[in-house]
């Protein structure tokens, strides 16, 4: 056995495992550390509280003079709490959060010092942006890059430093991160949703917000086991490793009672949350060994955007302390169920209003119906927005197997909403008749209240599923920012909002009254948006081959998924909303096709390495004992020892053949990576890797694999699934 799992697998036996305590209540936990709304009306003026506020909720700006005041008070407070240093703390386009500390510390001139924070700091930084993506947007030599203060989301304090989110541009003006887009959907969905509803339902909304309530699926893995895996070190997941006898087949972790060591780190975890606001609620043991779940309560989707991309930077922080190491990749182990993220999105009015929820009277049923099938429709005009937006190398592992949805969207309603949808898809066109509106609102409309109440089947295979008051896109991976899809979710639910109340008011002009006009547009949505509606599984052949009938696209791989945003349709979608310009879409785009090539190009020299220097020289090992072992027997038995040696001889010849093969597919990889490394364009960058260099991985894991089985478990180097996947 290699020096580095024998210690790793020793180290398991010897852990000192202590109990996390929880000193008090959660509740009293909560937001300790969080410069928010009850903490500002303490340490601010009546006055600027009052502005401040306005400015969250309106997203007005906040002059100097106010700025300096709001400063002053989160520094009073950030020392108070032993607070030291500062950062803009924002979420740039490598997929992690980013942070510049500087000093509160200030020296004066007779040689004493304070402490200095003011309105100019809070507003705005100034870091190297060189290192950071930009996709062609600026040269090297134009470093230069913004943070801005997003009062929206309010200061925390991790340690001995205050935490102020915000937003990331270039010195030219183009966004270089992922809040600032999801900042412009969410106005211009607040701006298409209000409109509709104060036009036709409620003329008292101010506001719609998005809201998000995420599920973060991650598995955990022995810090010792992990540094013994160079793959998982470099990667995040297993480039080899045979399938043990048991995986989750017997369905005996889901759900089951959670590992005291996973507890105490839990526990741990669900108490820094708290302090940071981040209102976790769940978990749970998830399908596969060592996988887990965790759930926050719904949030305003850019505050829940935060919150999810502060969780995943503190759950590797506090898994250490537990000698964990926290996997956030989508499949880090072949063979059981991967890691999604699922965003349950919906829309709620000032007033608490979900959008997504019907009522107890018809106009409020007419409301909900109005809002769903708008999201329907959306979804149905722009399926390859939604797809490229979770498009990732490591989230093509996970698609389309083990419980994850299919690459192809498609929407899941359920049988009774569809049965309203056929009652609905029967209204005459033009004005209705008595006997009609009676029909629709009180047998149609008027009891889908009662209709949703059983509605709770969740077809696990569905991508894109209603699930009672919210819509749940299951494709996003465990490791992605939520801020993508929810970009593109709002963006695309106002562009169909704006086109809705364009329609229904031009019947309106005809002639027709509000209801009939509403009736007569969701009719004709409904006839459109057949095509992605599916009950079915998703996972089936015969889905593949009716999809393709139905004209929905099956783009299984990330550089496919990719090839589809620079379209001219999607541009108009985000320019019309002013959510992204042409030169940033195509910026990002380049963006995420360079970050797929460059895994896949890591993976393969990993495995190239791996192979050369770990396996290879142990499967050469246990052959020449093997071959000595022979040899003695030939001293012992003469002649006759084939008969006694067969065993040996052909396990040999098996590890001879895997030797070989390992050896040459090495080769070729590192050939073929070599090429592809130096094509320039991004696209045809990235379709090279998926066609050319992820066989070889594959091809290389199967004589690996086929390998770890054949020689003896001593010499094996690396940790196993056996032993990695069953940590109690």
């Amino acid at each position: 056995m290699s020096t580095l799992r024998f210690k790793a697998i020793e180290n398991l036996n010897v852990l000192d495992l202590k109990t996390f305590k929880v000193e008090k209540k959660l509740s009293e936990y909560f937001c300790e550390n969080v410069f928010n709304i009850d903490t500002m009306r303490q340490y601010l003026s009546k006055d600027v509280f009052k502005i401040i506020s306005t400015a969250i909720d309106s997203g007005e700006q906040i002059n100097r003079d106010i700025a300096d005041q709001i400063a002053l008070a989160m520094k009073e407070w950030s020392l108070s709490k032993g607070v030291t240093h500062y950062t803009h703390w924002f979420q740039p386009l490598t997929g992690a959060t980013a942070e510049k500390h500087d000093s509160f510390f200030s020296p004066l001139e007779d040689g004493r010092a304070i402490e200095r924070f003011n309105g100019g700091m809070l507003i705005q930084q100034e870091p190297d942006a060189s290192s950071f993506p930009n996709g062609g947007i600026r040269n090297t030599f134009e470093a230069r890059g913004y943070t801005a203060w997003d009062p929206t989301s309010p200061a925390f304090v991790i340690g001995t430093t205050l935490c102020i989110p915000s937003v990331f541009i270039s010195y030219t003006g183009e966004t270089l991160d992922y809040k600032t887009p999801l900042l412009r959907a969410l106005q211009s969905v607040d701006a298409a949703a209000t409109e509709v509803m104060r036009a036709y339902f409620d003329r008292k909304t101010t506001k719609v917000y998005s809201t998000l309530g995420w599920e973060q699926e991650y598995f955990l893995l022995d810090l010792g086991l992990a540094n013994a895996r160079p793959d998982i070190t470099l990667t995040g997941r297993t480039l080899v490793g045979h399938s043990p006898a048991k995986g989750q087949q017997l369905d005996d972790h889901y759900f089951g009672s959670i590992p005291s060591r996973a507890l105490n780190f839990m526990m741990e975890l669900e108490v820094e949350c708290m302090k940071l606001g981040i209102p976790v609620t769940t978990r749970h043991n998830e399908v596969a060994p060592n996988q887990f779940e965790l759930a926050p309560m719904f949030e305003e989707a850019n505050l829940a955007v935060d919150h999810n991309s502060l969780l995943m930077d503190i759950m590797g922080r506090i898994a250490r302390k537990h000698n964990y190491k926290v996997l956030l990749h989508e499949k880090p182990y072949a063979g059981v169920n991967g890691s999604g993220k699922h965003n349950n999105w919906s829309l709620s009015t000032d007033a608490g209003d979900n959008l997504l929820s019907p009522g107890k009277n018809p106009k409020r049923n007419l409301q909900f119906l109005t809002f769903f099938i708008n999201t329907i429709k959306a979804v149905h005009e722009f399926p390859e927005l939604i797809r490229s937006c979770v498009a990732s190398a490591s989230n093509d592992h996970r698609l389309g197997a083990n419980e994850a949805p299919p690459a192809i969207i498609s929407i899941f309603i359920g049988s009774q909403l569809t049965e309203v949808f056929n009652e609905l898809e029967k209204v005459t066109e033009g004005k209705l008749s008595p006997d009609e509106k009676t029909e629709l609102k009180l047998n149609v409309v008027g009891k889908i209240p009662e209709i949703l109440l059983d509605n709770t089947d969740r077809n696990r295979t569905s991508p894109f599923a209603f699930t009672g008051n919210k819509f749940e896109v299951r494709a996003v991976g465990s490791s992605a920012n939520c801020a993508e899809i929810m970009t593109v979710m709002n963006t695309i639910m106002a562009f169909q909002l704006r086109k809705f109340k364009v329609a229904v008011d031009e019947l309106i002009e005809k002639g027709l009254k509000k209801d009939e006009a509403i009736f007569n547009v969701l009719r004709d949505y409904i006839k459109e948006v057949r095509p992605i509606l599916f009950e079915g599984d998703g996972y089936s052949q015969e889905w593949v081959e009716e999809a393709e009938k139905r004209g929905l696209a099956n783009l299984i791989t990330s550089p496919e998924a990719l090839a589809t945003e620079t379209t001219t349709k999607h541009i108009n979608l985000f320019e019309s909303s002013a959510v992204l310009s042409k030169r940033e879409i195509y910026a990002r785009n380049e963006i995420k096709l360079e970050k797929y090539s460059t895994n896949i190009s890591i993976e393969a020299k990993v495995l190239a390495d791996l192979s050369r220097n770990h396996i290879i020289p142990t499967g050469i090992r246990y052959q020449n004992e093997l071959i000595e072992n022979v040899k003695g027997l030939k001293e012992i038995f003469g002649e006759d020892y084939r008969d006694k040696a067969e065993q040996q001889i052909q396990l040999i010849k098996e590890i001879s053949e895997h030797n070989f093969e390992i050896t040459r597919l090495v080769k070729e990889l590192l050939e073929t990576r070599r090429k592809a490394e130096q094509i320039t364009e991004a696209q045809e960058k990235a379709n090279v890797f998926c066609k050319d260099v992820i066989p070889y991985l594959n091809q290389l894991r199967h004589h690996v694999d086929a390998l770890e089985m054949l020689v003896d478990d001593e010499m094996w180097p690396l940790p196993k699934y056996r032993e990695m996947m069953f940590i109690k």
